[in-house]
């Protein structure tokens, strides 16, 4: 398996946790001219860009460790084009991320980091 499936389970997987908390999922893969977030979704009044990270395991490091200043910056500019957008700028708005680690016997494990990095 490839790291893009490996992506695209742990999206899938993160999607379904944040169903099951209760979230309200907006879109997936979000992109526009500056990046992609990976969900955006809504929790009572706040829209949460979400970044999910996948991992087998942890040889090089924590999922969040690769969320970068630089991948945060650019999250925040492409959540900052989706509110614009839809003409709502002053939502209420948060920055999360999931990780989501993948066993040998297709255990799925989450992290849910709610407030990771702020705008």
């Amino acid at each position: 398996m490839n790291t893009v499936q490996t992506g695209d389970i742990g999206e899938q997987a993160a999607t379904d946790y944040l169903l099951r908390a209760g979230y309200d999922i907006i879109e997936r893969k979000y992109r526009s001219k500056i990046g992609e977030v990976d969900i955006i979704a809504r929790i009572k009044n706040t829209i949460v860009f979400i970044e999910v990270k996948t991992r087998r395991n942890t040889n090089y490091g924590f999922p969040a460790e690769a969320v970068t200043y630089r991948k945060q910056k650019k999250i925040i500019n492409t959540a900052l084009c989706y509110l614009q957008q839809i003409h709502n700028s002053n939502m209420s708005c948060r920055f999360d991320v999931i990780e989501v680690f993948l066993t040998e016997n297709n255990k799925i494990t989450y992290n849910h980091i709610t407030n990771a990095f702020i705008k």
